[in-house]
């Protein structure tokens, strides 16, 4: 509804109302051309995603990819075109990241134009809404209840108008604003409105980065991502001191041939390096973007999609999130012998004094129409903070009344018999609102004082049809759902009964103030009322300080504190500005039953890469160990760069690949660098030493011209049974595919030992009976102590 003044004319032209006399145009469009040609736009880049530039810098200029480049280059000039695969295979591990992330960023990209901010400019007269990118300076910027104001500048025209700071200030208390008070981006509307003129647009305005920062496609941290940072930097750490030992053993002590040295050593250093693991990473998580991206989800940070999977307790405000934003009037009852005719005029006349009504005066406006014979004279927007509105009016027979309409248990005294009866409508889920005539100025601090119930007016509220089942999902995973509303308790408990949400009902003005005191009240409760908008922030902190992670959900101004401070902050694609700019999760299509999608998600991702990290790490562990062995038993390494490369493909690259990416439905486990580490250490050293044993026994057993590379195919098939048994661990629980991909695997390894060229290629033939089936028994006594060291880490792990 559009709020005309009292002496507006109207356009024949234009639908949209011209001000009164007195009241600013704004710019003229030539006013505004001459602006953008002098360069005075608002032009800060917002993205929603890393630029291609960072994107290729990310993904090309890493630790383990300068490592294994220097490696390449070496190898290129000192061995077979076969021993320098490795560095073919990182190209290609480095361009499906870049084309991953690509994809991801564009479907950031696009979703975020649907979320973006659309300020109302008035120009010529006329208001509309543009582009943040297509202010300019000196533009006269409407704002209203839920607006972020995008550009700094002054207040032109104000009407109660409240400016939440905090995240510019740390202030929580709203800032109230006069003509000719600043405004800075940044802020944002919390009841009231006006307009001001954009004084500074662009990178000079004050927090102008805010904004940016706030939508950005961010790698925050996250438990995962700091793991594994964790888990390379010790990895570097043994590779540095192994890696010289091997050098000076290879090229010093042996004194072999010094390019067939310089081969063997290589090969015993690039098999350290857990290159593909970041990688995957970055890809589970992208593609985890683009898949939520379909469903009209936009994450606007990465590690959300873990942090969610990581949830133990979900706050949800009501309104908006179990219940639709509308509202339908279901019954008006006058108090104290009110004639509802009059009441009726009243409750109109109030619906068209809010230029931007909340969903109640809505459903206020749509239930009684205006009558033209009432004017405004004064209005005071609704707070949640104070909970109710109100306006002063000239009657059509020239009396002047005051009115507020807001919450019954705000406005009435403890006691009043009205609150009985609306104590009543609440248990059956209503919605109730009390009609009052105040006795003091609208602008008086104890304006409620005195005030006289006139009528209750019911509403119904519509549930949001998924809301049953996303709640009941939730309990399944034993994650916590606490309903927090600012609207009575009693009412709220009866929505959230009606949804299969049951326990205790709490009224939040009796919660102590005390964060340990309010954190056990907390745990108690269900259903929360009355809760105001600090409050709220206050209990995501009070649960944070017993160890939970905490997500809220939320719509309104009223819940941006609380959805900034929460681990995981979800808002509704038709809130706020402020809410979206602070979220990490923007549900786009306003469904609340997506969250089960994102939980999915980030379980399929944390779940996966837990596997996935384990086979690499594997990798590392029995390499560092064998260079080790190779150095204390001062022998030839036993592999050349060829053959770990065909190992690490066909039992590690291939399959983690489709393992990262894969369906996966197991809950999110604590401690995940222990988690791995556990199974990754015994899973290395058990391969190491049984491979090392092979070589050993090997090396007696082969004498003559050739004997090393017999010596090497012996030890590589024990290695690649232990490292097929350590994949087949891994893979479980099976599913057709996962057993059609182990199986590949090993058919593909077959294929090698088989056909002569590629026998020849990977210098791999296995000489006599005796030998290769002692390399298939020790492996097969490995995979025996495998299973054994597994399960007992299985059981000592947390569920």
């Amino acid at each position: 509804m559009t709020h005309i003044d009292a002496g507006a004319e109207l356009d024949p032209v234009h639908p949209v109302p011209l001000p009164a006399p007195g009241r600013a145009l704004g710019l003229t469009a030539a006013e505004v051309a001459e602006r953008v040609a002098r360069g005075e736009v608002n032009d800060v880049p917002v993205r929603s995603s890393r630029s291609t530039a960072d994107i290729v810098r990310a993904n090309v200029f890493t630790r383990f990819n300068a490592i294994i480049g220097v490696l390449w280059l070496i190898m290129l000039f000192v061995a077979p075109f076969q021993d320098s695969l490795f560095g073919y295979v990182i190209l290609a591990n480095t361009g499906i990241g870049i084309i991953q992330e690509w994809r991801a960023k564009k479907t950031l990209d696009s979703l975020a134009v649907i979320g973006e901010a659309r300020p109302t400019v008035r120009r010529d007269g006329v208001a509309a809404q543009v582009a943040t990118s297509e202010i300019v300076l000196g533009d006269l910027i409407e704002i209203g209840p839920g607006d972020k104001i995008v550009v700094d500048g002054a207040c032109v025209e104000t009407d109660s108008l409240e400016v939440d700071e905090s995240l510019l200030t740390g202030e929580a208390d709203p800032v109230v604003k006069q003509p000719g008070d600043q405004v800075m981006s940044g802020s944002f509307v919390v009841a009231g409105g006006g307009a001001f003129t954009a004084a500074r647009v662009g990178r000079e305005a004050y927090a102008a980065q805010l904004a940016e920062e706030a939508s950005r496609f961010t790698l925050v941290h996250s438990e995962l991502r700091s793991g594994i940072s964790t888990i390379l930097k010790y990895v570097t750490w043994m590779m540095i001191p192994t890696a010289i030992g091997l050098i000076i053993s290879q090229l010093v002590v042996k004194e072999n041939a010094f390019k067939d040295s310089v081969a063997r050593t290589v090969g015993g250093i690039v098999p350290m390096v857990p290159e593909g693991l970041v990688l995957l990473t970055s890809v589970a998580f992208a593609i985890g973007v683009i898949r939520l991206g379909r469903q009209q989800c936009l994450v606007q940070e990465l590690p959300a999609i873990e942090g969610l999977a990581r949830v133990d307790t979900v706050c949800l405000d009501k309104t908006g999130t179990l219940t639709e934003g509308g509202m339908d009037v279901t019954e008006l009852r006058p108090l104290d012998g009110a004639d509802e005719s009059y009441v009726r005029k009243v409750l109109g006349a109030l619906g068209e004094s809010d230029p931007r009504p909340n969903a109640s005066l809505q459903a206020i406006i749509d239930a009684y129409p205006d009558g033209d014979d009432w004017r405004c004279t004064e209005s005071l927007p609704f707070s949640s903070a104070r909970k109710y509105s109100g306006a002063t009016f000239s009657e059509g027979t020239g009396e002047s009344s005051t009115w507020l309409l807001g919450a019954p248990d705000v406005l009435l005294a403890d006691g009043d018999p009205a609150l009985a009866e609306t104590e009543r409508l609440n248990e059956e889920g209503l919605r109730v609102l009390l009609l009052a005539r105040a006795a003091r100025d609208l602008d008086a601090p104890d304006v409620v004082h005195g005030a006289r119930p006139t009528a209750l007016v019911v509403l119904e509220q519509r549930l949001r049809p998924d809301a049953a089942d996303t709640l009941r999902y939730f309990d399944e995973q034993n994650v916590r759902a606490k309903v927090i509303s600012g609207d009575n308790a009693i009412s709220v408990g009866a929505v959230a009964g009606k949804l299969g949400l049951n326990g205790e009902v709490v009224d939040a003005r009796r919660l102590p103030a005390e964060r340990h005191a309010m954190a056990d009240a907390l745990d108690a409760g269900t259903v929360f009322g009355r809760v105001s908008p600090q409050q709220k922030r206050d209990m995501v902190g009070a649960m944070q300080s017993k160890g939970h992670t905490v997500a809220m959900t939320g719509d309104g101004v009223n819940d941006v504190l609380a959805l900034k401070d929460a681990d995981i902050g979800v808002s509704m694609g038709s809130g706020s500005e402020a809410t979206r700019a602070v979220a990490q999760i923007v549900l786009l299509n306003n469904s609340f039953a997506t969250l089960p999608s994102v939980v999915a998600e980030g379980r399929r991702v944390i779940g996966n890469i837990t596997r996935v990290a384990t086979l690499f790490l594997v990798k590392t562990v029995y390499s560092v160990l064998l260079a080790i062995l190779v150095v204390c038993w001062q022998v030839e390494y036993p592999f050349l760069p060829r053959h770990l490369t065909l190992l690490s493909t066909l039992t590690i690259g291939v399959p983690a690949f489709f393992l990262a990416l894969a369906p996966n439905k197991e809950r999110a486990k604590p401690d995940f660098v222990g988690r791995v580490m556990r199974y990754a250490i015994p899973g290395g050293v058990v391969a190491a030493l049984a491979t090392f044993t092979t070589y050993l026994i090997a090396r007696h057993y082969y004498t003559g011209p050739g004997s090393l590379d017999a010596e090497t195919s012996a030890a590589t098939l024990t290695l690649f049974l232990i490292s097929m048994w350590v994949l087949a661990i891994i893979a479980r629980p099976y599913t057709w595919w996962r057993l059609c991909l182990v199986a590949s695997m090993g058919v593909a390894f077959l294929v090698v030992l088989v056909v002569p060229r590629l026998q020849e290629f990977f210098a791999l033939k296995l000489v006599g009976a005796a030998m290769p089936w002692l390399a298939v028994g020790i492996a097969a006594v490995a995979a025996v102590a495998l299973e054994f060291l597994w399960r007992r880490a299985d059981r000592r792990l947390p569920g």
